[in-house]
């Protein structure tokens, strides 16, 4: 269990908005299975405790109010021993469900694939919270020995060469996908030449050490207010102590190693670095088509597209089309999956997506030449 290696404080701190509480996404996984699936279609289901479903909702309008986003962390109660014999209620209700599932109308099936999916989504959150409350801590605590979930090396180098031509993006085929990765369509791709291996930390280091965050032609203005603005000059989780680059990981603090690949980039550093490069990030359908011939998963990968509907898509109705939707603007892709990802999602059509100035994921940067 992601979270058995926590102390029982561990489970409330919130020290972001874009970060969540242990405890708040153990109740908003089970919440999911109890709103979407058996008080809908259990007719003998009984909530746990009605007041839950304001306390655990995320952002779904159609279902009604929820506690804000920033006050997550504010609660003490349901204590952690509520929330986990919640999870038991729960679990024992949707196992019984399960049990019978071929009983039930393919709606309640792929509601309970959509779930799985959604827990696994917030096994990665859990992760990636974690870390981020911990590195705040003076304390530098540990999370777990030998846990750092952040070098891994690159298996190839140089450039791979993609023909100029006409490409299917998008999932096809059986088995679960996103509905964003739906609508599958050609896109025509000038040739382009993409990297083999992601950008190491010793390649970022040259970054920093020629000024590359003191060099505005290099940002965006968007980016470049930002770095102003929180007056940084590093990655996050990088610090330099008696003049030696360390890295937070979730094994501790830890010797930089120069050789790993970078990790916790945000889309303006990234795009940052690419131009002092003298090259570009790929766009989502330039990394979609070179995947299968590219080693990758253990970094998101940032493109310069934004986040954006395929032609054809069409948003479900009721609570399920809040699910990704409504989250299309203002956004950039990612691709690949990361360390941290659950296998079952790493699959080229996989369309991660968050804000630019956010780097609090295994996030990483592969270039591309044209």
């Amino acid at each position: 269990m992601i979270c058995s290696p926590l102390a029982i404080e561990d489970y409330i701190p919130q020290p972001s908005v874009d970060v969540s509480p242990p405890k708040w996404h153990l109740g908003h996984t089970t919440w999911f299975f109890e709103e979407m699936v058996l008080a809908v279609h259990s007719k003998e289901f009984s909530r746990y405790n009605p007041k839950y479903a304001y306390v655990f909702n995320s952002y779904y309008e159609t279902i009604g109010d929820r506690v804000e986003r920033p006050q997550r962390g504010w609660m003490s109660r349901p204590t952690v021993s509520d929330v986990l014999a919640y999870r038991r209620y729960v679990d024992e209700r949707m196992e019984w469900l399960i049990e019978g599932i071929s009983f039930f109308p393919k709606e309640v099936k792929d509601l309970v694939i959509l779930g799985l999916q959604h827990e696994q989504q917030h096994q990665e959150l859990l992760y990636t919270d974690i870390k981020y409350t911990l590195n705040l801590n003076p304390m530098v605590p540990v999370y777990e020995e030998d846990a750092e979930l952040v070098n891994d090396y690159n298996s190839d180098q140089g450039f791979l060469e993609i023909r100029e031509g006409l490409y299917d993006i998008g999932f096809e085929g059986e088995g679960f996908c996103f509905d964003n990765e739906k609508g599958r369509h050609k896109v025509f791709l000038p040739a382009f030449s993409i990297a083999k291996g992601l950008v190491t930390n010793q390649e970022y280091l040259e970054f920093i050490e020629d000024g590359g965050y003191e060099k505005h032609d290099l940002w965006h203005a968007q980016g470049w207010d930002w770095l102003k603005s929180n007056q940084l000059e590093h990655p996050m989780y990088w610090r330099k102590e008696e003049g030696h680059w360390k890295q937070f990981t979730l094994g501790g603090l830890m010797d930089l190693d120069p050789h790993a690949q970078l990790a916790h980039i945000n889309y303006y550093e990234a795009y940052a670095f690419a131009q002092w490069k003298g090259m570009r990030l790929p766009t989502e359908f330039e990394w979609e088509v070179a995947s299968g011939q590219l080693s990758w998963g253990s970094r998101w990968e940032w493109t310069q597209s934004a986040y954006l509907p395929y032609p054809k898509y069409q948003k479900a109705e009721g609570a399920v089309g809040e699910y990704n939707g409504k989250f299309m603007v203002s956004q950039m892709v990612l691709r690949g999956a990361s360390v941290a990802t659950s296998p079952d999602h790493s699959r080229p059509t996989y369309r991660n997506f968050f804000h630019p100035e956010l780097s609090w994921q295994f996030t990483g940067i592969r270039l591309v030449q044209n």
